[in-house]
């Protein structure tokens, strides 16, 4: 399965924006908040990239496409998270307003990349499937 190295993937340089900005958010807040939904949204949102990279280095296009589904269920925790904690008063409309530009642009980009896994790998109709997903 030839890919491209993650690392020069837009939609996982999308990830790490969304991961780095959440962990810089989170250090700011307090100790029960941090401990609660934060330790929750730092660890989804660096689920989104990670699982990413390690379907990059999967040895399969469905296992590939698994691993970005699995990225896609991290970015709707990261959601969730990021609701919770807005209504807790714990994120600035700043704050809020910059995840937001990195999560409309993130979602349908992960969408998109998960459709294009071995599409190019894939047999026209007709043709022999024997060495696809190989």
């Amino acid at each position: 399965m030839a890919s491209a190295r993650f690392q020069d993937l837009l939609v996982y340089q999308l990830a790490e924006e969304l991961a780095d900005g959440v962990w810089e958010i989170v250090r700011g807040w307090d100790i029960l908040a941090r401990d609660t939904v934060g330790k929750q949204l730092i660890r989804a949102a660096d689920s989104v990239g990670a699982n990413i990279a390690e379907g990059c280095g999967r040895q399969s296009y469905n296992d590939n496409r698994r691993f970005v589904r699995i990225a896609r269920g991290s970015l709707y925790e990261v959601q969730h998270w990021l609701r919770r904690a807005f209504r807790r008063r714990l994120l600035t409309r700043e704050q809020t307003a910059a995840l937001h530009n990195t999560l409309e642009a993130l979602a349908p980009k992960l969408n998109a990349y998960l459709k294009s896994i071995g599409r190019l790998a894939r047999p026209r109709p007709g043709e022999s499937a024997t060495a696809n997903d190989q």
